[in-house]
């Protein structure tokens, strides 16, 4: 299989039906083998039910409920348990048009094991964010490139991409269920010699965002220095030897 779309999905009941089908929609057009990889996780509304009954119209769907919260933590089941040979995180608000989809994958880009999306690279854009929550967004990506991540403009994107073997290696080794957890892999993917390519996008602003601009910038910096200790104490263990090494 080509390509597997791993979507979060936390109390996502609203958002996630109209997700799924211009998603679906759009890789009804394509030529490539695909499937779509819901994982329901720990929600207290109808959102494992709602995918379920796409799923169960649209074979490409299928839907993983995890009992456990934490995006970091569904992500994870979502990368591990696909099986395509790109391996493609999605919001499920989809502030990121399907369409943009294709900058991620050959032709447009090859010669990577993880490419993110950026809304801060040269040739992206943004639509629709008040001033204040951008500046907010600076403040996540300045603290990451500070302490962890230095170079990339905008490891928060939820829209990333990773080779089967990447993600196979990376995602066995991430610890954090919360949403430090795309620090973590790319600090990781960054130690070991991976090669990372920042991707921009067009990008929507959605009302519904749950970030915490007070909260969420110190937890933020509290997980960045416990990675860098897990790192130095060995926490995440070596490549493995079965795992062809990354290329410089």
């Amino acid at each position: 299989m080509f390509l597997s779309i791993i979507i979060p999905a936390h109390n996502e009941e609203l958002r996630l039906p109209p997700t799924l089908k211009a998603i679906d929609a759009y890789l009804e057009k394509q030529r490539y083998e695909s499937e779509v990889v819901v994982v329901e996780n720990g929600s207290q509304d109808l959102t494992a039910i709602v995918a379920e009954a796409f799923a169960a119209d649209h074979g490409r769907v299928r839907v993983l409920r995890e009992r456990g919260r934490g995006k970091g933590l569904a992500v994870r089941r979502g990368m591990l348990e696909a099986a395509g040979d790109y391996r493609f995180i999605c919001d499920a608000d989809l502030s990121m048009p399907i369409t943009e989809l294709a900058k991620f994958l050959p032709p447009a880009l090859d010669d990577y094991e993880v490419a993110i999306g950026s809304r801060e690279a040269a040739g992206a854009r943004r639509f629709n964010e008040p001033r204040y929550r951008h500046i907010q967004g600076r403040v996540f990506s300045n603290l990451v490139k500070l302490f962890a991540l230095p170079g990339f403009e905008d490891t928060q994107c939820g829209f990333k991409c990773f080779t089967a073997a990447a993600a196979a290696d990376l995602f066995r080794a991430q610890r954090f269920d919360g949403m430090s957890f795309d620090v973590e892999v790319l600090y990781i993917a960054r130690q070991r010699g991976y090669r990372i390519r920042e991707v921009p996008i067009d990008w929507y602003y959605r009302s519904e965002s749950r970030v915490q601009p007070l909260a969420d910038p110190l937890r933020m910096l509290r997980d960045i220095l416990a990675i860098r200790r897990n790192w130095s104490q060995g926490v995440y263990g070596p490549l493995p030897a079965n795992e062809a090494a990354p290329r410089p």
